[in-house]
């Protein structure tokens, strides 16, 4: 059976996106951009770097470690208020919303039913994993069936913004295992569904 993997930066605070839910690692961003944890993440990780920078940096592999992703209408609008309407196409593309009637590209998937519903399906199909790219509010709702939760911690403090779960109260227990350290500051933590 196939795995969901939250795989998000974050602030020492639990923040994803400021309070507007701009783009975090943008030029305006508050995200560690330069480092050690970048090579890192561009050699161990391609399958995760959204189409224009794929491009701009030559990559056009095929997946290795995803083949979906699936993310909120918020973190979709960061691509859509900068004219990508599917930063991923390398990949299988849903977009969970209950407000957009239509997509305004035909290779992603819009879901507007339980998301649930629609990751357990998933999951019973042949492929790669299944990486959940945000937001906080999808991550919440997806918290029962998130397999692996990767946290990139970076070395800031927001004091507000889009948390890393927007939801209910509800304890559930992770293990940790891995941790990797960057020079730059980051970290890799890797925690497990217990």
């Amino acid at each position: 059976m196939r795995t969901l993997t939250y795989f998000v930066a974050s602030t020492i605070d639990g923040v994803i996106a400021g309070p507007d839910g701009g783009d975090p690692s943008g030029p305006d961003g508050f995200f560690v951009m330069e480092g050690d944890h970048m090579r890192d993440l561009l050699s161990d990780w391609p399958d995760i770097l959204p189409a224009p920078a794929r491009a701009a940096l030559g990559i056009d592999a095929p997946p290795t470690r995803f083949d979906t992703v699936l993310e909120g209408r918020a973190s979709y609008q960061v691509g859509l208020d900068l004219g990508v309407t599917d930063a991923y196409p390398h990949l299988e593309h849903y977009v969970f919303s209950r407000t957009l009637t239509e997509c305004p590209d035909p290779g992603v998937h819009l879901v507007s039913g339980d998301p649930v519903e629609t990751v357990r399906e998933l999951k019973r199909r042949d492929g790669l994993g299944i990486w959940l790219v945000g937001g906080g509010t999808l991550a919440s709702a997806l918290r029962s069936e998130i397999d692996e939760l990767i946290v990139k911690l970076h070395p800031v403090v927001a004091g507000a913004g889009i948390p890393l779960f927007g939801g209910e109260f509800g304890p559930q227990r992770f293990d940790l295992t891995d941790v990797r350290r960057f020079d730059s500051g980051v970290l890799y933590l890797t925690y497990t569904r217990r």
